[in-house]
């Protein structure tokens, strides 16, 4: 006894230790239990001493948004005096009403949770700040004013009788969007590069296990008010949906629709136009002849992305609605820019080839065209039929589902162009149907030099000649010798340049 009475405290490793040993199940149990949390987690030896104690706090959790019904607010005999119809035209009207709600308080979190802070403790500049965050006060008072004449539209039981007329004299105040909407691409940008600032990233981190940020990161607050603006037709088609057609609302309702989807087409006209102006920006030509003159015409941009070429390598390719540019992602002074791969393609030169799964070899290069490339998948060609151009690019996509829609892209934009400027309509080959059949026999002559001129990049010098050598297929109407002259010819140069 003696013996564990003079027993050190501290090489007692839990309370636990200090309990006799017992028979007694619950007394074991009581034990065991306070052994298990003095011992998680800590991993210590028992030698070690022990720690002040201190309580343990856990992460606060999220605020959560009120999601009561409009039907929960009444007592069983209020609810039974309304049809459920009617019922159900409340609640969709009620819903665009808290949405309002909910968007207010973002938008003031926004300010004052993230933007204040930020500029007091110089975090960022103030230009920085109004580049990111734009001018989000002048929206809430916006919103405040169509939560004023819904509570002024509201009778003494909580209804809502006629709302067509509040929302048609309302929705034209969303044009203030325009501008916000449009530098949305060019805000993103300069936050994600900012996040690579250690201060920045602790400041955000810290707001994101914040419970008023409820698990959404600064951009997800931004990024708000636009998509509330794509929810305004689908809350007020509900509304209509649940409204009878003889009730006084239904005209009111369908010119609100038409309303809003007018600015919401203005809107995203605007925004492409910005997002357009935004990657024509971005462009780095190697030499100025790069530069066509329809990019000062291109006002959308129809499609972008990463695709692959013949030789494997990754391109960033542009689809706007006069030319196809493809480029190569490169940074300069710590700016992310497009470096121009060879020469912009006019659209209204494109002839677009479908190819099938393993009609091409991808991954070779000159040599790849004597060898067993690899089966290629998610395949299409774009080739130019302007001889000053004289392009064939071989594209492979991740999937099918991309790949469609470039194929979509493509096609619309060709179609798009006048009638009198575009490229002869072509057979699955990429070739007219006139000289398929003689592009078919001097096939086996150029087919090697075809496949160089989609891997390879010329250098900067062979610009100054006007893109000759492997860019430029002969026509149809050179002679045999004049094609095997040409084939000879750049091959030679090839091999003299190292290309």
């Amino acid at each position: 006894l003696t013996k564990y009475m003079l027993r050190p405290l501290s090489r007692v490793s839990s309370l636990a230790n200090l309990i006799s040993p017992s028979k007694n199940g619950a007394v074991r149990r009581f034990g065991q239990t306070i052994q298990s949390m003095s011992m998680r987690g800590d991993g210590k030896s028992p030698g070690a001493p022990l720690k002040a104690c201190s309580k343990v706090v856990g992460p606060t959790p999220p605020k959560r948004r009120n999601s009561t019904l409009w039907s929960e607010t009444l007592d069983v005999h209020q609810k039974s005096t309304f049809s459920t119809k009617e019922i159900k035209r409340q609640e969709a009207i009620h819903e665009l009403s808290r949405g309002e709600h909910d968007l207010i308080e973002d938008l003031q979190v926004a300010r004052k949770a993230y933007h204040d802070p930020m500029l007091k403790l110089s975090i960022m500049t103030e230009e920085e700040l109004t580049q990111i965050f734009g001018d989000l006060d002048a929206y809430i008072p916006l919103h405040e004013d169509l939560l004023d004449k819904l509570a002024k539209g509201t009778s003494s039981d909580g209804t809502v009788g006629q709302i067509g007329q509040i929302v048609m004299d309302w929705l034209p105040g969303l044009n203030a969007y325009r501008d916000y909407c449009s530098h949305q691409l060019a805000a993103k940008a300069l936050l994600d590069q900012k996040k690579q600032d250690r201060r920045v990233q602790d400041f955000l981190q810290r707001c994101l296990e914040s419970p008023f940020s409820r698990k959404l990161d600064l951009w997800s607050f931004l990024d708000i008010p636009r998509s509330r603006l794509v929810k305004y037709p689908l809350l007020l088609r509900e509304i209509l949906r649940h409204t009878p057609p003889e009730h006084a609302d239904v005209p009111h309702l369908e010119k609100a629709i038409t309303i809003i989807q007018g600015v919401l087409s203005d809107i995203n006209t605007r925004k492409g136009e910005s997002e357009c102006q935004y990657y024509i920006d971005k462009l780095e030509y190697l030499d100025d002849r790069q530069r066509d003159p329809l990019i000062d015409h291109c006002k959308t941009l129809l499609c972008h992305g990463e695709l692959r070429n013949k030789s494997g390598s990754k391109l960033h390719v542009f689809l706007f609605s006069e030319l196809l540019v493809l480029t190569r992602p490169v940074t300069r002074n710590e700016r992310s820019c497009f470096q121009v791969y060879r020469q912009p393609l006019p659209v209204r030169d494109l002839a677009l080839e479908d190819l099938q799964d393993g009609d091409v070899r991808m991954g070779g290069s000159f040599r790849g065209a004597f060898s067993q490339g690899e089966k290629a998948k998610n395949v299409f060609r774009v080739t130019s039929l302007d001889p000053s151009h004289g392009q064939s690019h071989t594209l492979q996509v991740n999937d099918i589902f991309h790949k469609q829609q470039w194929l979509n892209c493509l096609r619309s934009a060709i179609a798009a162009q006048p009638q009198q400027q575009r490229a002869p309509v072509r057979d699955r080959r990429g070739v007219s149907e006139g000289t398929a059949m003689t592009r078919a026999k001097r096939r086996a002559s150029v087919v090697s030099v075809e496949g160089a001129d989609e891997n390879d990049c010329p250098r900067i010098a062979d610009l100054s000649q006007g893109l000759k050598g492997t860019e430029m297929l002969p026509r149809s109407g050179s002679s045999g010798k004049m094609k095997r002259d040409w084939s000879h010819g750049s091959l030679q140069r090839r091999k003299e340049t190292g290309v």
